[in-house]
């Protein structure tokens, strides 16, 4: 790099996502700048091979200050505050934080990150505040931060200001200035730079403004074979799908399940199965619920993205769905979209029965040939869809054709130019949706787990009022 020490980063073991490093990889394939002309390419790869999590934060981190961003936006981008359940927040502030989430997804994990480019020196939290980060003033202009108090002998008589690093806050001292800038002021004056509001009131499409067309309901004379196809079992039912309708809860494993691992296992296992380990979670207990309450929110924004280095209200044209789980109605309307020039193309993932692991190695190439095909045409979705299951066709594993389409889409550098989409009968728990949205997928609309509910509902008459809405959709 022509500037490899502009400036530096540091982190306190920030759990980055290997998606963010692919979906920063794809995006060289949108990203064009005046000034650089044809030799853009000589800034690639954004993310170098082998990196740390350090190392990926850092390399971003420079590539947005290289964009003309101030070191400061650029770590707001990266490192948001949770914006989207605040309710007492500044409408101008929420704007901004919305338009940077259609720009590029945030890098969470605890961290407490310290910055500097030589002009200034700063440090940022983690939303969840999940890292400490304590700094002392002192009347001789001196500022101390740390993890924790004590690491630095001071003199308790010089100082003049003690205060800790809040969540989602930024911790900014400005050289020229000479003077710490507070939160509410670096982050003010960011909102203010562009009409962010404006941008998205114009731009964004929501779900609600899809023409709606009719979904698929329960088909109960299919139902049981459809099942027994994607591997149900009663413990499916009654361990998995049920308690969470019933007792709104996931099922909890005990440390005493002795069942062999899938890789040493005799007997034949979902591809979902050989990405499960056991540990005794201990040092690292689930969220609190009401920090979860507060803290985390799951709307998005998926479709295709703009250049990253040149922010603009087209940038904000991205499809914002308030949930990754998709109803039957909600995918039937994406489905048949045709608003703002958006069109989505459904790839079906099954294959012959009787064609073997030649006739799987064939269908998985058609799909990438499809999904290709799908971006030159200027599709803004894929759809898989393995709906065509029947007696003489089987479905591709869906997380085996969701990574197989998500990395050659990744290598091609056409990943962030189509959104992707599962339509599927083989996700029904928790760790399912948990792999194919890590493996790249955008949203799912796991039909047949619905479809089992509302049969479970009519069977067992489950509340219908409370839980699960009617045959087209679930709540």
């Amino acid at each position: 790099r022509a500037q490899p020490n502009r400036f530096m980063s540091h982190n306190g073991e920030i759990n980055t996502l290997l998606g963010n490093v692919n979906a920063m990889n794809a995006r060289q394939g949108v990203v064009s700048d005046d000034f650089f002309k044809g030799d853009i390419e000589k800034l690639f790869p954004i993310v170098e091979p082998d990196c740390s999590d350090s190392g990926n934060f850092d390399n971003v981190l420079e590539f947005l200050l290289m964009t003309g961003r101030s070191l400061q936006e650029a770590v707001l981008m990266m490192i948001p505050e949770a914006w989207q359940q605040h309710q007492q927040m500044d409408m101008e502030k929420k704007a901004f934080y919305e338009y940077q989430s259609a720009l590029m997804e945030p890098w969470d994990g605890p961290a407490s990150i310290a910055f500097t480019d030589g002009k200034c020196i700063g440090a940022v939290l983690d939303r969840n505040g999940l890292r400490p980060s304590r700094y002392y003033i002192t009347e001789d202009h001196k500022c101390i931060m740390a993890s924790e108090v004590g690491v630095v002998k001071v003199d308790q008589k010089k100082v003049i200001e003690k205060g800790r690093l809040r969540p989602g806050k930024i911790f900014l001292i400005d050289f020229q200035q000479g003077r710490m800038i507070p939160d509410e002021e670096v982050k003010s004056d960011l909102a203010k730079k562009h009409p962010y509001q404006d941008w998205l009131n114009n731009h964004k499409i929501c779900l609600s403004d899809i023409a709606a067309k009719k979904p698929f309901g329960l088909d109960q004379t299919s139902l049981m074979a459809r099942m027994q196809a994607f591997g149900y079992t009663h413990e499916t039912m009654q361990f998995m799908l049920l308690p969470m309708i019933k007792e709104l809860r996931d099922p909890l494993g005990s440390m005493g399940n002795d069942a062999a691992l899938a890789v040493v296992s005799k007997k034949p296992r979902m591809l979902y199965d050989y990405f499960k380990q056991r540990f005794a979670q201990v040092t690292n207990p689930a969220i609190d619920s009401i920090r979860e309450e507060v803290i985390m929110a799951l709307g998005c924004y998926i479709g295709p993205e703009k250049n990253l280095l040149k922010p603009s209200p087209e940038h904000a044209r991205r499809l914002q769905i308030p949930h990754p789980i998709l109803s039957n109605s909600e995918l039937a309307a994406i489905k048949n979209i045709d608003y703002k020039g958006w069109r989505a193309k459904t790839i079906d993932i099954t294959f012959s029965s009787n064609s073997g692991h030649e006739g799987l190695l064939e269908s998985l190439q058609r799909i990438v040939l499809e999904a290709h095909k799908a971006v030159e045409d200027g599709s803004s979705l894929i759809i898989l869809s393995d709906r065509g299951i029947s007696s003489t066709r089987v479905p591709v594993s869906s997380l085996l054709a969701v990574g197989t389409i998500h990395h050659a889409l990744v290598k091609a550098t056409t990943r962030t130019r189509i959104g992707l989409i599962l339509e599927t009968g083989e996700a029904r728990e928790v760790h399912h949706h948990c792999l194919l949205f890590g493996y790249g997928v955008d949203g799912i609309n796991p039909y047949l787990a619905f479809e089992a509910l509302w049969d479970a509902r009519k069977a067992r008459r489950l509340d219908r009022t409370k839980h699960i809405s009617n045959d087209d959709d679930v709540v």
